[in-house]
């Protein structure tokens, strides 16, 4: 007999309760194993395909952006190669702008230069007949002037010298003279 049999009562054996602390009672061991190989088989059949194609499709999401991240990498060196070599080139390039503005300031002087030349020989000239126009009128109204003192100073020479008599004479020797001209 056994213990539980012993302790409980001696007739009284329950079918419910395993006679063995460890495993649990033949019927229950028979449906539960048979219960748990269906379920896992179920389990195999349609979720393991399930799990399967998740798992392989995670890894391929994974290797796709491996390569995306190493076609981002391999674009990005070629990319710095590329702003590498423009820098060079734009060195360069400002080095040639940088020539060739120096290029048209020497020109523009140059330019300048002769056109300002010019500009002040044709200034020089203008002046000369201008001052030579000034002269000559500066002359003619210095001989007019010179003419008109003269003939104040002759009329006050003459009322203060001349008589009246000879003042006649003069006038009426004038008078042939121009008579005999025309």
């Amino acid at each position: 007999m056994n213990l539980f049999a012993v302790i409980v009562g001696a007739g009284d054996v329950d079918p419910a309760q395993s006679l063995n602390w460890l495993f649990p009672a033949t019927s229950e061991l028979i449906y539960g194993g048979l219960a748990s190989i269906i379920i896992f088989s179920l389990i195999y059949k349609f979720a393991g395909p399930a799990a399967k194609k998740g798992l392989a499709d995670r890894t391929a999401k994974i290797q796709a952006e491996l390569d995306g991240a190493e076609q981002a990498l391999s674009s990005a060196k070629a990319e710095a190669a590329e702003i590498r070599r423009a820098a060079g080139d734009i060195a360069a390039e400002r080095q040639r702008l940088l020539a060739e503005a120096d290029s048209q300031a020497s020109a523009l002087l140059a330019d300048g230069r002769a056109r300002l030349s010019a500009e002040i020989a044709d200034m020089e000239s203008r002046a000369e007949s201008e001052i030579m126009g000034m002269s000559g009128r500066m002359g003619d109204e210095l001989r007019v002037e010179v003419g008109r003192l003269s003939s104040e100073a002759v009329d006050r020479l003459v009322a203060d010298t001349v008589d009246g008599a000879t003042q006649q004479a003069l006038i009426e020797d004038f008078i042939r003279k121009v008579g005999a001209g025309s």
